[in-house]
């Protein structure tokens, strides 16, 4: 009895699960009869009037501050007009480009013209061998006349008016169309920078321009001109290798850090660009906008300069060098340049860095002429002299070779050593202290504070002989000469420590007398800013320091980069640009 009721429940539950099978099925094929039959012409029409895109919301650029908040490096907003492709007729795009140009001209914006033929329609602007295979390319005989052409691409465009001037205007566009493309998705960009009025215009007379659309677009601007150039950089577009390998991240029309702070922290100064779907009719009418993704501004990068002092080192640089140029400190020499770095002895923190000749870098936005480009390079103004440059520190060394005598007791603080003028321990190569050579004598008896009063190349001869070049170069390295201090910007030197290895690399031999060179501060060569350290560590008695040039970094998030990260990333990036 049990397994019969048994059974007869399955089978109730079978033919139960059947019906619901049945059922579902008959929803679904009712809802889409619906769909396809009753409200198919609906929806065909709702899809055939309606368009969608998705658009970039561009992210704007991280500002770059000095240490008091002064904005060295800043963004200003600009509005372009580009137009997508719709479902209208030649009569409506013409009839739209007309509006447009009319509306460029009463406000001077610049659109492109780049047909081959002048605005008067007077004659070609390609010659010989370009004109013909331009003609060839539209089945054009090389004999055609002007009015021919006009008239070939009259008809091609199917442009209606008889107005030689407005079929010449409808032209210029219709032709930067059809040799670039565009699409529903793709535009065309016809004008940049456009005033404020002519964006009015259009968003008011939306129905006159189909297809038309404004997009916003972030310039950078740098506030002072030249000040601190050499540390801030400036932008350029990026370029075709460098958007392929970044395609998720950059447009083909951005621009990215070439030098400085803008080229090493490119990835924190760029920011993230946010998506916008834009609905539109197949007449090219804006109908909505709805934003998916927000855009995010890049981070506020915050120096360690001071703007003020920046300007007095800089201007101070500018004019020694003309005075050196005019005599002015009674000799006259070809100065080409210079540099000038201020240091916090204790922190470690550039409060100023000054490299002559500088640049503007608000020539570089958006875009430079060759000219202009040309004229920087040939005067070398894009070379940081302060970090990129190795010079010979001269006497500012003895004070290495001081404290590395001092400090392996090759000689005592009240030790004196005779300047007899001329340094003759080794005959083959005798060396002269500039007090023998202004005043044919030497200093006398001095001990180390003395020899530092008068920089006396004779006791640091000796001093150089007494320890030798091996252990001048373990002091040397201790004050950071002729290694890299790490600073975060791109392209800094090492520096060259004399040794017996560099000396050989050139095929020469090492001899006593380059050590005794060496103690003088020649043969070697370090950067300002290595020097500047050096110079700050003797300060600090001995304490080691790190010149840095950022003094924080603030995110857009609210969240301020750790120095551990900031270092980290500094790192990563220059062994990256390195290779």
């Amino acid at each position: 009895m049990k397994k019969k009721i048994k059974k007869e429940y399955t089978n109730f539950r079978f033919n139960i699960l059947i019906i619901l099978v049945y059922l579902i099925g008959i929803i679904l094929i009712v809802s889409l009869f619906n769909l396809q039959i009753v409200k198919g012409a609906e929806y065909r029409e709702t899809s055939n009037t309606r368009l969608s895109r998705e658009s970039v919301l561009e992210a704007a650029r991280g500002e770059i501050l000095d240490r008091s908040g002064n904005v060295l490096a800043t963004n200003t907003e600009s509005f372009n007009i580009e137009i997508y492709k719709t479902k209208t007729d030649d009569a409506t795009l013409n009839n739209c480009i007309l509006n447009l140009i009319k509306l460029f001209e009463t406000y001077g914006v610049n659109y492109p013209d780049n047909f081959p033929i002048n605005k008067e329609c007077t004659e070609f602007k390609l010659e010989g061998e370009k004109l013909a295979k331009w003609l060839k390319t539209y089945k054009l005989s090389e004999t055609e006349t002007i009015n021919n052409v006009i008239s070939y691409f009259k008809d091609k465009y199917e442009i209606t008016t008889e107005n030689i001037e407005e079929i010449r205007k409808i032209i210029s566009i219709r032709y930067e169309i059809s040799t670039k493309g565009y699409s529903s998705t793709k535009s065309i960009e016809l004008a940049e920078n456009v005033p404020r009025e002519v964006i009015a215009q259009i968003s008011e007379r939306n129905f006159d321009f189909p297809g038309v659309t404004i997009t916003t677009q972030n310039s950078r601007k740098y506030n002072y001109g030249t000040l601190a150039s050499h540390i801030i950089g400036y932008i350029g577009k990026i370029n075709e290798e460098e958007y392929k390998a970044n395609e998720e991240i950059y447009n083909n029309d951005d621009y990215v850090g070439r030098t400085g702070i803008e080229s090493l922290f490119e990835d924190y100064l760029r920011g993230e660009k946010g998506k916008q779907e834009i609905e539109m009719s197949v007449d090219g009418t804006i109908t909505g906008e709805t934003t998916t993704k927000e855009s995010a501004q890049g981070s506020t990068i915050v120096l360690t300069i001071d703007s003020k002092l920046q300007s007095i080192a800089e201007n101070a640089l500018a004019n020694n060098i003309n005075k050196i140029r005019n005599g002015g400190f009674g000799r006259y020499y070809d100065a080409t340049g210079g540099a000038v770095v201020v240091i916090d002895v204790k922190t470690g923190e550039i409060l100023a860095m000054a490299s002559n000749p500088d640049y503007d870098p608000n020539v570089w936005v958006g875009g430079i002429s060759q000219d202009e480009y040309n004229k920087i390079k040939e005067a070398n103004s894009l070379f940081n002299k302060a970090i990129s440059g190795s010079y010979a520190p001269g006497s500012i060394f003895k004070m290495a070779t001081a404290l590395a005598g001092l400090e392996t007791g090759a000689i005592s603080t009240t030790e004196t050593i005779y300047d007899k003028g001329i340094y003759d321990k080794y005959p083959d190569d005798p060396k002269k202290c500039w007090y023998y050579t202004d005043y044919h004598r030497g200093h006398g008896a001095l001990n180390v504070s003395g020899a530092l009063e008068n920089s006396c190349n004779y006791f640091f001869y000796e001093v150089g002989d007494r320890i030798g070049i091996r252990t001048l170069g373990k002091y040397a390295k201790y004050f950071g000469l002729g290694v890299k201090t790490g600073i975060e910007l791109p392209s800094e030197t090492a520096g060259t420590m004399a040794s017996p290895e560099v000396i050989e690399k050139n095929g020469e031999v090492w001899t006593s007398g380059l050590t005794l060179s060496s103690a003088i501060g020649q043969i070697s060569a370090f950067s300002p800013i290595q020097m500047a350290k050096y110079i700050a560590m003797v300060a600090n008695r001995g304490q080691k320091i790190n010149p840095t040039i950022i003094k924080r970094i603030m995110n857009a998030d609210g969240t301020e980069s750790s120095r551990a990260e900031i270092n980290e990333y500094t790192k990563n990036k220059v062994r990256i640009n390195k290779h």
